[in-house]
């Protein structure tokens, strides 16, 4: 562990984030994936409040962790009840940890709204909770709710409130901006004053309501914070936590500090991805360190000095984070995209002539005018490089195809019937299907099963379809993209026409094309 500890609540904070719900099982495998990444403190859940969590703190117990820590989370005790009498007490001690985290009102408006009790018997929940379960031997790390919010309105009482956690014997103070408002200055201000009044170590907790969650805990780290609490993806409730996929590279990266190894930082974008799929979450391109397009160059220029030195316009190495560089060619690339995108995809550069490049390059840029993307589709353009400039022959052809559709009563049933030839042999098929592209689809892989037996490892796993212009109506011109998988390898391919039959049938070609080359590359 470093000068600065992590701590993880994506399966608390994090699950109260909308349309998200692990189950049991999720829960104990994002613990070993968040182990492996070298958290120090996971946050396991609530247990006094569902049947869930307190199973989950059951499980837990059997797993062997290499570096973190699970933490139990409540409120203090009830107002009214004795604390050795409170069930939500009486819970973190059967979870069988030996941290656990308390969390209290610290903005006096909460306590005489929400709570509806005096400001001393808030207090007085306070040194009752932690005082009890720092005489069981735990240790005891206090979440001060509200407490920036409340810092503002009323700095004294607030003051208090974790004065009292520190005089029960808290090891750690938390501060909370729950409402995600506030400025990194004030973030900055109200810690420098906290750290005059108080002597134990103090952790930063954030929301991302202003889009300062990253931002604000850096700012923390800068002034001293001992820990520093967030989410994977940044999920969590409204806008989300303070996102540790970015915090991390930055501690380990920009500042040095040696929260976790190299190795396991180079974990980072799988733990993401992993995270993202379990809650049933699309990954973000855009997330920084760890989305797709994050080291991902798209203008000429750029990738020009890109190949000159990556440091010109990328901030960090993309394999630290598990990530990789991504060159894109579309309408606004220049030769040197198409260069090092050719070099990527395994093209011999030296055996294209100038006059070559350039008429692909033009090329890629008329069909990108006609709504073409290249993008997202590297198969596509691979092939598009293969049947313009290689001798890449096609593995079938097809000479006819057509959809039929049944409709009974609320059910709409297709056919597809192909016509193709493989092997100088003329192959005439038909197949049903939940709708047109299916149909085409069930029927290609049949009519060409028999002499390729690898299609029945490629599945459709994405199906993708974007109106290029919709003030065209029914009439508009439609991109789709479909994506497939062998079990190995997944690959992109596009369509495009203003018929979305016909767009989708040229993906689908491309993408049973695509899987027999490299099928056939394989054998080689």
């Amino acid at each position: 562990m470093g000068l600065v500890s992590l701590y993880d609540t994506t399966l608390r904070d994090g699950a109260q984030g909308e349309g998200i719900s692990f189950s049991l099982d999720d829960k104990l495998k994002i613990v070993y994936r968040l182990d492996e990444l070298g958290i120090d403190y996971i946050e396991g859940g609530w247990p006094g409040s569902n049947p869930k969590d307190e199973e989950f703190f059951k499980k837990v117990r059997n797993l062997k962790l290499n570096n973190a820590r699970i933490v139990a989370f409540s409120s203090t005790r009830r107002p009214g009840i004795k604390v050795e009498n409170d069930s939500n007490i009486l819970k973190l001690l059967e979870a069988g940890v030996d941290t656990v985290t308390i969390f209290a009102k610290s903005w006096d408006f909460h306590v005489t709204h929400a709570l509806e009790i005096t400001l001393d018997d808030n207090l007085d929940l306070i040194f009752d909770t932690v005082s009890f379960l720092k005489d069981k031997g735990l240790k005891v790390f206090f979440d001060a709710e509200h407490f920036f919010d409340g810092f503002e309105a009323n700095p004294d009482y607030t003051l208090k409130t974790i004065l009292t956690a520190q005089d029960a014997g808290a090891d750690l103070i938390v501060l909370c901006d729950t409402n995600g408002g506030q400025l990194t200055s004030q973030i900055e201000n109200t810690i420098k004053k906290v750290k005059e009044k108080v002597s134990v170590p103090l952790g930063i907790h954030l929301h991302n309501d202003g889009g300062l969650g990253v931002a604000n805990s850096l700012a923390a780290y800068e002034n001293g914070i001992s820990q520093i609490q967030g989410t994977i993806g940044g999920i969590g409730e409204r806008c989300g936590n303070a996102d540790l996929c970015s915090i991390i590279p930055a501690l380990k990266v920009k500042y040095n500090e040696d929260v976790i190894t190299e190795e396991q930082l180079s974990k980072l974008k799988s733990v993401y991805h992993y995270v993202m799929e379990i809650a049933n979450l699309i990954p973000q391109n855009q997330t920084p360190y760890v989305g797709r397009s994050a080291f991902t160059h798209k203008g000429g220029i750029h990738v020009s000095a890109l190949q000159k030195n990556p440091a010109t316009y990328e901030h960090i190495e993309p394999e630290k984070v598990g990530n990789r560089r991504r060159v894109l060619v579309s309408e606004l690339s220049g030769k040197s995209n198409l260069k090092y995108k050719l070099k990527e995809l395994g093209f011999n550069i030296d055996n294209f002539t100038k006059a070559e490049l350039s008429r692909l390059t033009k090329k890629i840029k008329f069909l990108e005018h006609k709504g073409y993307q290249f993008e997202g589709a590297d198969a596509s353009f691979n092939l598009l490089v293969n049947r313009e400039y290689g001798n890449h022959k096609p593995f079938f052809t097809v000479n006819d195809f057509k959809i039929i559709s049944h409709n009974s009563g609320e059910m709409t049933n297709s056919e597809a019937v192909i016509k193709l030839v493989v092997n100088n042999e003329k192959v005439h098929v038909a197949a049903e299907g939940d709708g047109p592209v299916n149909a085409l689809d069930n029927a290609l892989r049949k009519g060409l099963r028999t002499f390729f037996p690898e299609i029945k490892n490629m599945k459709l796993i994405d199906y993708k379809v974007r109106v290029l212009n919709g003030d065209r109506g029914t009439a508009a011109k439609v991109r789709v993209l479909i994506e497939t998988s062998n079990g190995e390898d997944t690959w992109t391919t596009v369509g495009v026409s203003t018929n979305i039959i016909q767009a989708s049938w040229q993906a689908l070609i491309d993408s049973i094309e695509y899987g027999l080359l490299i099928h056939e590359k394989k054998l080689e």
